[in-house]
C-alpha cells in the first residue's frame, strides 16, 4: 500500500448524507486511516475542542462535510442557527486544520451560494455578482465566507506552509443517509416520504408545495462523494488549469434539471403512487431555477455516473430499511 493511502483523513460530518458518503468514497479507493468524531464526541462550534481535537489527532487531510442544513422551511424558521454553527464550525475546523499542520483540506459549499437571478446554468464566475435567494440567505453567506476563508488561507500561507485548501459546489443532493423530517428535510426526501405515506395509506391526493415549476438539478450523493475526492486527488498544477487564486472553487453538478413537477411525477412512479398530484401555489417555490454549470470539472475529467431515476430507486430503498427499523 502506498503512503498516500495510509495517511490519516479527518471527515468533519461523516454521520450526514455527505459526510458517510466521503468514507464510503475514500474506502473504496483504499485509503485505510480515516478519523470521524460524532457530535457528541467533538462539539465543532466549541473552538478549545476543536483545538485539542486536530492537536492530538493531526490529520494530513480534511474533509468538511460538516453543516447545519435544511429546507426552505429551516432555513425560514432558523436563520440565526443556520449563520451561527455553519459560520463557527467552518472558522473553527479550517483554522485549526492550518494550525495543526494540515496540508489539505476540501471545504464542502452550496449551490445556495449563487445570485436568486443568475444566469442559467450558474457558473463559478456568478459568485458575489447579485441579490441571494432571501429564504437561505443566512446558510449561503455561511457558505461564502467558507471559500473564501480557504482562498484567503491558500493566499497567505500557500507559498510558505505548502497548503491546498479547495473548495467543491455541489448542486441538490440526495440518496442514502438523507433527512426524512416532514418539515425540515430537502425536497426529495420530503416527497419521497409524503408520497410513501400517500400510497400506504390510499390517499388519493398529494399536495405539492410552490407551482411546480422551477427547475432544479439533483445529484446523487455518492457521485458527489467520488467527486469530492477526485478534487482533493488532484494534482495542484491540473486543478489550478481551471481556478485562480480568488476563484478556486470548483462547481459539481449532474448537468441537467428538471421541473418540480416532473420530479414529483418521477418520485411517484418510483414508489407506485396512484393518486392526483396538485399544487399548492401560496407556498413559496424558492429559486425559479437552480442548474450548476460543470464544465470546469468536466474538463478536469469527472462525470457522474448515476441517472435521476435509478438514484431516486435507491433513495427509496434507503427510506424503506430506515423505515422499517
Amino acid at each position: 500500500m502506498s503512503a498516500d493511502l495510509k495517511q490519516k483523513i479527518y471527515v468533519a460530518g461523516h454521520r450526514g448524507m455527505v459526510g458517510a458518503a466521503i468514507v464510503r468514497a475514500l474506502k473504496e479507493k483504499g485509503y485505510q486511516n480515516i478519523v470521524t468524531r460524532t457530535h457528541a464526541e467533538l462539539d465543532l462550534t466549541n473552538q478549545e475542542a476543536v483545538k485539542s481535537f486536530f492537536e492530538s489527532e493531526k490529520p494530513a487531510q480534511v474533509y468538511l462535510a460538516a453543516a447545519k442544513v435544511g429546507g426552505i422551511y429551516a432555513n425560514n424558521t432558523f436563520p440565526a442557527q443556520f449563520i451561527y454553527e455553519n459560520l463557527m464550525m467552518q472558522n473553527n475546523v479550517i483554522h485549526q486544520a492550518f494550525v495543526s499542520g494540515v496540508k489539505k483540506l476540501l471545504f464542502l459549499g452550496s449551490s445556495c451560494i449563487y445570485p436568486r437571478l443568475a444566469k442559467q446554468p450558474m457558473s463559478e464566475d456568478d459568485l458575489l455578482t447579485g441579490k441571494l435567494e432571501p429564504t437561505n440567505e443566512p446558510y449561503a453567506i455561511a457558505k461564502i465566507a467558507g471559500i473564501k476563508m480557504c482562498e484567503s488561507y491558500n493566499r497567505q500561507y500557500g507559498m510558505t506552509h505548502g497548503i491546498e485548501y479547495r473548495s467543491v459546489m455541489p448542486t441538490n443532493l440526495y440518496g442514502p443517509g438523507d433527512n426524512y423530517h416532514p418539515e425540515n428535510s430537502h425536497v426529495i426526501p420530503a416527497l419521497i416520504r409524503r408520497f410513501h405515506e400517500a400510497k400506504v395509506t390510499n390517499a388519493p391526493e398529494v399536495v405539492i408545495w410552490g407551482t411546480g415549476s422551477p427547475k432544479r438539478e439533483f445529484l446523487y450523493v455518492d457521485d458527489m462523494a467520488a467527486a469530492s475526492v477526485f478534487v482533493m486527488d488532484l494534482d495542484e498544477s491540473i486543478y489550478g488549469q481551471q481556478t485562480s487564486s480568488m476563484q478556486s472553487h470548483i462547481n459539481v453538478g449532474f448537468g441537467s434539471d428538471v421541473t418540480i413537477a416532473e420530479l414529483a411525477s418521477t418520485i411517484g412512479k418510483v414508489i407506485g403512487y396512484q393518486g392526483n398530484i396538485s399544487y399548492d401555489s401560496t407556498k413559496p417555490d424558492g429559486a425559479p431555477r437552480k442548474w450548476m454549470d460543470s464544465c470546469r470539472l468536466n474538463k478536469l475529467g469527472w462525470n457522474p455516473k448515476v441517472d435521476l431515476e435509478q438514484g431516486l430507486l435507491l433513495a427509496y430503498a434507503d427510506f424503506q430499511k430506515i423505515n422499517s427499523q
